[in-house]
């Protein structure tokens, strides 16, 4: 893949409202356990577009379906971020929400209890070929994946995106949903994408892994993924990431060191953002994976998974 300068970033993907409950210690079953509570604009597709925007993208927009009830809540939050929003509303369906269990006191790790809403019914009538027009970049987040419509919309894009040599990526974004989906039948949908930039979870269930470690295990999946995908960025949290091309992992960055983490939502998003800006500018894989790994370590200080979030 050659590198990629210039142009627009379209994103396609779920825009949903985020409730993050920070708690300490083990939930109380059956009764009250305190927690820091708040509301805030999320989604995995949505998150990414916000931040490659806040890394330096001067041009983005996102695809995305939501609720009456809070469209202009969420068109109004992108737009701060510097997202042109193209917001279909649902007359039927409410948008999605997603309650984010964050432990506070087990490395911020996170639990989601989602409800899709809207996003689920995100399909091909809402694309047009148009959409692409001065676009550099596509990115689709992997939620499209779990949804019929979803993956119709897909397969459109990804046909309209190889027509005009738009670059495609895509990030899986659950592991759990992909366990549901099946690890070939995702590799099968997501054939003729550029891209892929899987978590280490991810990539390991798509991937398989024989190494003897953990890091070992991260570097032989992204290396096989890469013998299907001609780029894998897998984004490994504390370990970093690696970037596999031809079979082979071919650069590796490493994760930001003394990172105080308060809220992991959105981490992912935020490194897949800021690789995607960074190649858009025309930086090398190596340095895309590093400027990566440096939006992670920031998201994780942040309460929320967008960038300008609570630090508290």
């Amino acid at each position: 893949m050659t590198r990629a300068a210039g142009g627009a970033l379209l994103v396609v993907g779920d825009v949903v409202t985020d409730v993050v409950a920070r708690h300490r210690g083990p939930l109380a079953a059956g009764t009250d356990t305190a927690a820091a509570i708040r509301t805030v604009p999320g989604g995995a597709g949505a998150n990414v577009a916000c931040w490659a925007a806040h890394r330096g993208c001067r041009d983005v927009a996102l695809l995305g379906r939501v609720g009456a009830e809070s469209a202009r809540w969420h068109e109004d939050a992108l737009l701060r971020a510097g997202v042109r929003p193209r917001l279909v509303v649902d007359a039927e369906a409410v948008t999605g929400a997603v309650i984010c269990l964050v432990d506070a006191e087990n490395g911020a790790e996170r639990t989601f209890l989602t409800d899709s809403g809207a996003s689920l019914r995100i399909g091909p009538g809402d694309w047009s070929a148009s959409y692409l027009d001065a676009v550099g970049w596509l990115h689709l987040s992997g939620y499209l994946f779990f949804s019929a419509t979803g993956r119709e919309l897909v397969a459109v894009a990804l046909r309209d995106a190889r027509a005009r040599g738009v670059p495609v990526s895509v990030d899986p974004a659950s592991a759990g949903f992909l366990r549901g989906l099946g690890a070939g039948r995702f590799l099968a949908l997501a054939d003729g994408v550029d891209v892929l930039v899987p978590s280490r979870d991810e990539a390991v269930l798509l991937g398989g892994a024989d190494g003897a470690s953990a890091r070992d295990e991260v570097e032989d999946a992204a290396a096989k993924l890469s013998g299907r995908f001609p780029v894998v960025v897998v984004k490994a949290g504390a370990a970093g990431a690696v970037v596999a091309r031809g079979g082979v992992v071919r650069e590796r960055a490493a994760a930001v060191p003394g990172v105080v983490v308060r809220d992991s939502t959105g981490a992912g998003d935020a490194f897949t953002g800021a690789l995607v800006a960074a190649r858009l500018r025309g930086d090398a894989w190596r340095e895309a994976a590093a400027e990566g790994c440096l939006a992670g370590a920031e998201a994780v200080g942040l309460v929320g998974g967008r960038p300008g979030g609570e630090t508290g």
